[in-house]
């Protein structure tokens, strides 16, 4: 589900900077691995990282986390690119490269690019936890 700027606005958001994730990339000589979460059935290819975000573990993919996050420490990483999120107002569903995520109204809808692609979704609190509206709106 692509956004449609002329339906709903976004924000620009950045990920607070004191926010790491621990990571490590899947660098194993495999068909990938599948796994349950977000209401879907998520898949993370050879290359992809695991991705520890405050003890909500994840998959994320190769090229996304290679554009998105930088090296802090072994193991730590800071997302430093920004997101632009709207608040669902409709319970849904978003595909996702690994997947898919089901929402409910109230949680944020999430994309990396600002075209809308690269999306995903995030309960409110987390994500209001995690980030902040940016001076670059």
């Amino acid at each position: 589900m692509l956004w449609d700027m002329a339906d709903s606005p976004r924000s620009r958001y950045n990920r607070r900077p004191d926010r790491p994730v621990a990571a490590v990339r899947l660098a194993l000589d495999t068909d990938g691995l599948v796994y349950r979460k977000w209401g879907g059935q998520q898949r993370a290819k050879q290359g992809d990282w695991i991705v520890d975000n405050g003890g909500d573990v994840y998959t994320v993919d190769a090229d996304v986390f290679a554009r998105t996050y930088r090296q802090t420490a072994i193991g730590a990483y800071v997302k430093t690119t920004p997101v632009w999120a709207q608040r669902a107002e409709h319970a849904g569903s978003v595909k996702t490269k690994e997947g898919s995520t089901q929402y409910e109204p109230g949680d944020y809808l999430v994309s990396n690019k600002s075209d809308g692609s690269d999306e995903y979704a995030m309960k409110a609190e987390k994500f209001e936890d995690l980030y902040v509206p940016s001076d670059d709106r």
